[in-house]
């Protein structure tokens, strides 16, 4: 049960901290804090949730970082 707890609120850092990671998943600032502090069981379907909204996360990330690199000068070789 702890590492579940545990992993669940790396996750939650993972997505921008519990402020961020409520609004994601609409979802009470307290219930978070009350997951992560073990006053309350993780179900299933919060993990599954939370597994989407870091592919999400994940996806617009690389289409982010690929806007980056598509706007960078070419760079040489020689640096």
């Amino acid at each position: 049960m702890q590492d579940r707890q545990d992993h669940f609120a790396y996750c939650v850092q993972l997505l921008g901290g519990t402020t961020a990671f409520a609004r994601r998943l609409r979802i009470d600032e307290r219930a978070i804090r009350r997951f992560v502090n073990g006053e309350r069981p993780i179900s299933d379907g919060l993990l599954q949730d939370t597994a989407q909204a870091l592919r999400d996360l994940a996806t617009d990330a690389n289409a982010a970082a690929g806007t980056i690199s598509d706007n960078l000068p070419a760079q040489s070789s020689d640096t």
